[in-house]
């Protein structure tokens, strides 16, 4: 293989313009593809930058000629030349006016064919793209898609640190700590028996460094979570996670979005409106049946409770004397479109969700069409038309039963039915703050409460007296925000208070010497003054795939696990050596 000796590189690839001609360049990257006509070869090299076309002419160096005949596909060679105007100008690359003339080659390195195209437009499946990411990331999209990342992580990074936020690194090694996913534990060789936890947050560092009087803190930071996973979700995620003393809710919001507000401006030129829509979260169940609704699409949820009370058809009269709700969806304006098949196809999302079934009613031009409207007077019927704003060509799509699950199903049944239709508007960014989220949320598994967020959420001071008498009503101090339908972050402002911090884990059922082994260290550290503080993290990876309009993380990630946690590329997770085990007392018995 030849070397760089006496070498360098003039120019990235895509760089060069009709403003260079006559200029002697130097570029080095890959060979895209090659084609020889005879006396002259035409070879696309590509680099980070694109594309430049670089020509080989029999005439000028029939040696030089001869040693292009050998480039083969993703070849690493190194090109010296004269720029030239293009006579067969390509309008669809950078460089489409100009070319080199070759008159040195040096080929660094050979490629056997690549099991997958270098190619945006391939149709490759994404288990092979993972095994062979270091070839899938020299595709141009990939290449974009990180230098994206970069670029936000920059806007993040300046952002902040003007608004006075201090970058500062917490452990990585910690304590294992309930956070509401399961921890990836890290055995202990120098203290048999004991486990470090990977962090699923910062959140205990990032208060103790509150109580250092820091007064704003952020990190870009990995981190860890073993709970099943989909397209937005990874076994380990980047957080911009950002803290801040002496502020309520709504100092926290403020400043937050006025950095989302610049990352979209200074990445794709989205010039995102200021203050975003609060909504609290019964107002976002009560209308979209999520705590991260999307609102680029209406099909809003109704309760015809009221309406249906004794309507006579059982399955609506049994939900409601069980303590449930009868909700209800307008698909309006596209009753033609739904056949009994495609409402069969919702039914069985509202089903996936909880739901025993999906009740529907079509207004067309000639009445009412419906299976349950036989159960039902004339005058209900009406009702149930009047509260939905239904008109003809209307369909109307009904969920009976608690309200857990008549809000998941019919909020899967909306999205879905607007996916059907294809009416979501993919270059609408419509964001939202969700606020006044539940402080708890009950297990009927377990019989006892958890944290909506986590235990060290504050409850909103008028709900302060409720933790005996009524937990189940407590609201938090707990913002999210949102965008399309998926959350980008999530924050609170934090328990300052050691004996407030003491009662929540009373309510959460941990006795004083569980909450003292789990977080002695934070309950210690509240006892020598600690500021009244709050913070948000936001999910970069979550940003990243929306800002790009992509559909899953893994699109934004160098090197991402695929849906069984596994790295095709390097077969992680793997066994690990006996004599490792050993030194970590460790045995499996499978």
């Amino acid at each position: 293989m030849e070397t760089l000796k006496g070498l360098k590189r003039s120019n990235y690839c895509s760089t060069l313009r009709i403003t260079d001609i006559d200029k002697e360049v130097t570029l080095m990257g890959w060979i895209q593809k090659s084609r020889n006509l005879g006396g002259l070869i035409f070879a696309d090299i590509r680099d980070t930058s694109g594309l430049c076309q670089v020509v080989f002419d029999i005439n000028i160096n029939k040696e030089l000629f001869e040693k292009a005949e050998t480039l083969g596909s993703e070849y690493v060679v190194a090109v010296k030349g004269i720029v030239k105007e293009r006579q067969a100008k390509n309008p669809n690359i950078e460089t489409g006016d100009i070319e080199i003339i070759a008159n040195e080659l040096r080929i660094l390195n050979t490629s056997e064919t690549p099991p997958i195209y270098i190619k945006d437009d391939d149709d490759v499946s994404e288990s092979l793209r993972l095994k062979y990411r270091y070839l899938d990331l020299r595709k141009p999209k990939m290449q974009n898609n990180l230098k994206m990342r970069h670029k936000v992580c920059q806007i993040v990074r300046n952002f902040l640190s003007d608004e006075n936020f201090v970058e500062i690194e917490t452990p990585v090694l910690a304590k294992p700590t309930p956070e509401g996913a399961r921890d990836y534990l890290v055995p202990s060789r120098v203290n048999p028996g004991n486990f470090y936890g990977l962090p699923q947050s910062p959140q205990l560092f990032k208060q103790l460094l509150m109580v250092s009087g820091m007064d704003r803190y952020f990190q870009i930071v990995k981190c860890f979570r073993d709970e099943d996973l989909r397209a937005d979700r990874q076994p380990e995620f980047t957080q911009i996670d950002c803290e801040m003393s002496f502020v309520e809710m709504e100092d926290v919001m403020q400043v937050m979005e006025k950095l989302i507000q610049k990352v979209f401006k200074e990445t794709i030129n989205v010039d995102v409106a200021l203050p975003l829509q609060r909504m609290t979260y019964k107002e976002a169940m009560d209308r979209f049946g999520s705590d991260k609704p999307d609102l680029r699409f209406g099909f809003e949820i109704k309760d015809l409770s009221p309406i249906v009370q004794k309507c006579g058809f059982s399955v609506f009269e049994n939900a409601l004397e069980s303590g449930g709700s009868v909700r209800a969806i307008n698909v309006n304006g596209y009753e033609s479109q739904f056949t009994r098949k495609n409402i069969t196809e919702l039914e069985n999302v509202a089903k996936l969700f909880g739901a025993k079934g999906l009740a529907w009613m079509k207004i067309t031009g000639e009445g009412i069409s419906s299976p349950i409207a036989k159960f039902m007077t004339e005058e209900t019927i009406n009702n149930i038309i009047s509260s939905m704003d239904a008109k003809a060509g209307d369909l109307i799509l009904f969920v009976a039963d608690k309200n857990t699950v008549v809000f998941n199903a019919l909020g899967h049944v909306r999205i879905e039915a607007a996916k059907k239709l294809d009416i979501i508007d993919k270059d609408a960014f419509n964001f939202l703050y969700v606020t006044e989220f539940p402080l708890f949320e009950f297990d009927e598994e377990e019989n006892r409460y958890f944290s909506m967020h986590h235990p060290f959420t504050s409850p909103l001071d008028e709900d302060f007296d409720k933790f005996e008498s009524d937990p189940g009503s407590m609201r938090a101090k707990a913002y999210d925000m949102v965008l399309n339908g998926v959350e980008l972050g999530g924050g609170s402002i934090r328990i300052y208070d050691s004996n407030v911090q003491s009662t929540m884990f009373k309510a959460l059922g941990f006795s004083e010497e569980e909450a003292q082994n789990q977080f002695g260290f934070l309950l210690d550290a509240f006892k020598y003054g600690t500021p009244p503080h709050g913070g948000l993290a936001f999910g970069l990876d979550r940003i990243m795939m929306l800002l790009l309009n992509l559909e899953s993380i893994r699109e934004v990630i160098a090197f991402p696990k695929n849906q069984n946690a596994v790295c095709p590329l390097t077969n992680a997770p793997g066994k690990a050596d006996p004599k490792s085990l050993e030194e970590l007392n460790i045995k499996f018995e499978i």
